[in-house]
């Protein structure tokens, strides 16, 4: 791709563009796409009329713009979080159906914990995490189960900070996040209370490629505070050695 007078290749400047978009902001006009890519204006005026014409962007009725049907149908072709989460659901429908609050299940993307589905019962209590939502790894019930089953490289890269507060109880001290990490590895699970809110203990175990396969995900349950984790956790390992098996079977 050409580089623009910055350096950027065209495909850098397409995907800030496509970066904008968020779970709060689904929804902008061109002029703040531009502002927020950090692009002229007259290139992002170009860009995203570019993108609206091959469906990877969509214009509403007031010419605001949204992500397309086109881009999301491009992302579930082939998409290793698709069968992920096709193997997972009903494993998952299992444990919301015996645990009745939030299900989830996450993946490392770039450094951080992305959560690639979420069940809820109406009932459930708070829990700010969505789907397509990201955490640091360090804040999560998830995010320390894949920090404790990731790389080398990535762990000690985050642990070498900075590591953000998300509340007032995440852990934030490297040496006692290596601890609680060497703690998940020996124990199989992980139990968080407020860690990402007050309210709420997250609890979560690995999920594996295959069994006795690497790590691909973490499967956890958002509960309340005071609940005790032992249901939980037996209702987390079983569904996770179903995950696998039933995730090892679609392998092309």
């Amino acid at each position: 791709m050409a580089n623009s007078p910055s350096g950027e290749t065209l495909t850098e400047r397409i995907v800030r563009v496509l970066e904008t978009f968020d779970t709060d902001r689904t929804v902008q006009s061109a002029a703040e796409i531009g502002r927020r890519a950090r692009l002229p204006s007259s290139t992002a005026h170009r860009m995203v009329a570019e993108l609206v014409g091959c469906g990877l962007l969509e214009r509403d009725e007031e010419q605001r713009v949204r992500l397309g049907m086109r881009l999301w149908e491009l992302a579930l072709r082939g998409s290793h979080a698709l069968r992920l989460r096709q193997a997972a659901l009903p494993f998952m429908e299992r444990v919301q159906a015996r645990v009745r609050e939030h299900t989830q299940l996450a993946v490392v993307e770039n450094g951080e914990t992305l959560f690639v589905e979420r069940l809820s019962h109406p009932k459930a209590g708070a829990n700010i995490t969505r789907v397509a939502g990201r955490l640091p790894l360090h804040a999560s019930s998830a995010g320390l189960v894949l920090l404790a089953h990731s790389t080398e490289e990535l762990r000690e890269r985050v642990l070498a900070g900075p590591l953000e507060a998300v509340s007032p109880e995440t852990v934030t001290d490297p040496a006692r996040l290596r601890r609680d990490l060497a703690r998940v590895l020996r124990d199989g699970f992980v139990v968080s209370p407020g860690s990402v809110e007050g309210v709420s203990t997250g609890v979560a175990v690995p999920v594996r490629e295959r069994p006795a396969g690497p790590v691909i995900a973490a499967l956890s349950v958002v509960l309340p505070r005071d609940t005790p984790p032992g249901q939980a956790i037996g209702e987390l390992r079983a569904a996770a050695s179903g995950i696998a098996a039933a995730y090892a079977a679609t392998r092309p």
